[in-house]
């Protein structure tokens, strides 16, 4: 019986195609990042959604502002005239020529560094007060109905007494910051105390913390959004205070600057006072949100 010839092949060229596959080099996809002018096109897009609609705005009252003002028998200065006549506070706000005559930067300077001082004090002693007010039953029911009539009276009601108490300008000025931004700091947190849920507390009372631990590990961080809530609203009051306060207790400082140009009749001065009187407003409100922004990691309100 006759056997079919097997044939065989090298064993070069059997292990030849097995190489070539192992030799084939594997092409990955990478996705196709954007141009750089790409980004900045998207860059421009979102800086112009939040700029230009506050430019139109202003525009459109600046001009209606000027149609109004600059009518016959109008006692408002028009926009044009408020720059030509306070072109020197706009563009040199640094001169000091002696006593109250200096520029803008010197009476805002002052101003910040009373309002610094007065709100430091407040935030302090809220956050203190408005902490035993929360935690303590006995200390809500004493403190809470005091602490709601007294912030109900205005600001400069309480002048005629700092005056009287420390018979100067300075401290009462201070004095009225503080007793005018203490009482959302206290109340709000009070409420963020309050709100603390259970679970913190039976969490802090496995682990035994004692008074101190258990203030700054969980009390603060849990009542953290509430807490900064009031000391935004503080610092609003606290501007609006010292502004206030200044009118009448005179010297160097942004309320008095007002005061002495209301005298003057130089109406376009108080105009770009009051300009510079929101825009700081504006500026403290943000540094204390990006300040409680990075404290709560975003669960402030912003």
């Amino acid at each position: 019986m006759n056997m079919p010839a097997i044939k065989t092949e090298p064993a070069s060229a059997i292990a030849a195609p097995k190489a070539a596959a192992v030799a084939t080099p594997v092409v990955t996809m990478t996705p196709k990042r954007p141009p750089r002018a790409d980004k900045f096109v998207k860059m421009a897009k979102d800086i112009a959604v939040q700029v230009v609609p506050p430019l139109i705005v202003i525009a459109l009252l600046m001009l209606f502002w000027e149609l109004v003002c600059r009518r016959a028998g109008s006692t408002l200065p028009p926009p044009s005239r408020v720059f030509k006549d306070t072109r020197e506070l706009i563009f040199d706000p640094f001169f000091d020529r002696g006593g109250i005559d200096k520029g803008l930067f010197w009476h805002l300077s002052a101003s910040l560094q009373r309002v610094a001082l007065g709100y430091s004090l407040a935030a302090i002693a809220g956050i203190a007060l408005g902490t035993l007010v929360g935690q303590s039953v006995w200390a809500m029911r004493g403190l809470d109905p005091l602490f709601q009539v007294l912030r109900t009276i205005p600001p400069l009601a309480w002048l005629p007494l700092s005056l009287a108490a420390f018979r100067d300008g300075q401290p009462s000025a201070i004095f009225v910051i503080f007793i005018t931004s203490v009482w959302p700091i206290i109340i709000n947190t009070a409420v963020g105390i309050r709100n603390i849920p259970q679970d913190y507390r039976n969490v802090a009372a496995v682990l035994r913390l004692n008074h101190l631990e258990f203030f700054y590990k969980i009390m603060i961080p849990a009542a953290a959004p509430y807490i900064f809530t009031g000391l935004r609203i503080g610092i609003g009051l606290s501007w609006l205070a010292i502004v206030a306060a200044e009118m009448l207790t005179g010297g160097v400082g942004i309320g008095f600057f007002i005061w002495d140009a209301w005298n003057s009749s130089r109406l376009s001065d108080i105009v770009v006072a009051l300009i510079y009187i929101g825009l700081i407003g504006f500026v403290l409100d943000r540094i204390v949100a990006a300040i409680a922004n990075f404290v709560t990691r975003g669960t402030a309100a912003g």
